[in-house]
């Protein structure tokens, strides 16, 4: 295993119980996702295997070593692309990325520099200031620091945050060509399709705690839930009884009645729900679909846990 996690637990000074018993271990060259809604301990989490944060109890080695008495060894090991944007707005592309890998000690190299910078599309950018680009090409330069000194394990946190699909999808593109040549890969996000497109496998975490770790494609079975809203003509005092076999929720007051399907089912049972709607005399105004968003999936994953 590339990283292990054991019983880490994060409590800070005012009281508050950051982490709880974390259990993890991530292979070799995986492209890891770490799912979870705001505060739920994803960056928390990050911090510490990075050596950022000093854990409350617990253990966490990095390809083998303790990152609290080998702290050097993992500190090298690892990249971190933190979520704010935080780097010297005046120098150059070029220069921060090069100034990053002296940080770690690594001598000059030039040719691994132009690597990083052409597969991240920077080289033409590379005399630019910070403070001319985007904030998709910033975004970029962070991940470019991230890798001048070679890491083998890099963490994102929300790497695509604040960048537009085309950026996103040519970023997930780099995130394959980094796994190919060897390098481990950890992501937060709050996106399904980043998790879906590029993750081997997935974790929720939430209040401090890992909900589930399981294959991108169970998971990604357990998400296909969406919503069909029906706005009444006609205010329902409650779901008729002759509807009940489709748990049905009535809402706005009894103007709206939301179904819940499985998009990967055989059948969703839409056309079966308008044919006993028809059948039991209510009619309706309009129809939309909506799908659930990561927080009511995170709650939906919480309450099903014994």
């Amino acid at each position: 295993m590339m990283i292990s996690v054991s019983h880490l637990s994060k409590t800070y000074d005012d009281g508050f119980q950051a982490l709880k018993g974390i259990d993890l271990e991530i292979g070799r060259g995986e492209i890891f996702a770490l799912l979870g809604p705001n505060g739920a301990g994803k960056t928390t989490l990050i911090s510490v295997i990075c050596g950022i944060v000093t854990p409350s109890g617990g253990r966490v080695t990095v390809d083998g070593h303790d990152i609290i008495s080998n702290y050097r060894a993992t500190r090298s090991l690892i990249g971190l692309v933190p979520q704010e944007l935080t780097t010297d707005a005046f120098e150059t592309v070029g220069h921060v990325v090069r100034f990053s890998r002296g940080l770690f000690g690594k001598k000059p190299d030039a040719a691994h520099i132009e690597k990083v910078l052409k597969d991240l599309s920077l080289w033409d950018r590379r005399d630019n200031q910070i403070m001319t680009l985007s904030g998709g090409m910033k975004r970029r330069v962070m991940i470019a620091k991230a890798l001048a000194h070679e890491p083998r394990v890099l963490f994102l946190d929300e790497p695509t945050a604040g960048v537009d699909v085309e950026l996103r999808k040519e970023m997930w593109q780099v995130v394959h060509d980094l796994r190919a040549s060897g390098v481990t890969i950890i992501l937060t996000t709050h996106y399904i399709e980043e998790a879906e497109e590029i993750a081997d496998r997935v974790a929720v975490i939430n209040h401090g705690e890992i909900i589930l770790v399981e294959d991108k494609a169970e998971l990604m079975r357990k998400l296909g839930k969406k919503q069909l809203e029906l706005e009444l003509h006609a205010t329902l005092k409650a779901v008729p009884k002759k509807l009940s076999q489709h748990d049905l929720v009535l809402a706005a007051d009894g103007l709206r009645l939301i179904y819940t399907y499985d998009t990967h089912a055989e059948r969703t049972g839409i056309t079966a729900l308008l044919k006993d709607l028809h059948e039991a005399g209510i009619r309706f105004r309009d129809l939309q679909t909506t799908q659930s968003s990561l927080e009511e999936i995170f709650v939906s994953l919480v309450r099903s846990e014994p």
